[in-house]
């Protein structure tokens, strides 16, 4: 094996952890956010993407792209939002082509009795997952990231 291959199996496996970790930490969100309040982790992102935008609206393509999802998975996921009278959708004024959606009441209402929830999980699991030790230095990155010195 050459050092290219080397360098090749390094990424491999730094990518196969960060893979691990991922799904370690998502598989413990959608349980617990579907138990506690019946959203999956993708529906959580799209109520707290657009609750970050602080009174103002998305595109779809915008949430799309929030959400890692296609364009007609997104359209999906907004449809089911909208009949739980989660978030709304409207045209935009300047491009009729063009379609926004906002947060509803009831939407931020949830986002916000999950929030804990979600938190609480995600700091649960990331405590689990750096008791691994393959996943540990994954872990320390993410808290440096998140505070650097």
């Amino acid at each position: 094996m050459g050092i290219t291959d080397d360098a090749v199996e390094v990424r491999a496996q730094g990518w196969r952890t960060l893979t691990a970790l991922h799904g370690m930490i998502e598989t413990a969100l959608e349980r617990a956010l579907q138990r506690e309040h019946d959203l999956s982790v993708v529906e959580f992102t799209v109520l707290d993407a657009l609750n970050r935008q602080h009174g103002f609206h998305l595109r779809v393509h915008q949430l799309a792209r929030a959400t890692a999802l296609s364009a007609s998975a997104t359209t999906r996921l907004i449809n089911r939002l909208e009949g739980r009278e989660l978030i709304c959708r409207f045209l935009c004024e300047d491009d009729r082509r063009g379609i926004y959606t906002e947060l509803t009441h009831d939407g931020r209402q949830l986002l916000e009795l999950a929030r804990p929830t979600h938190d609480d999980t995600l700091r649960a699991a990331l405590g689990t997952a750096s008791a691994t030790p393959e996943l540990t230095p994954l872990i320390e990155a993410l808290y440096a990231v998140v505070t650097p010195s």
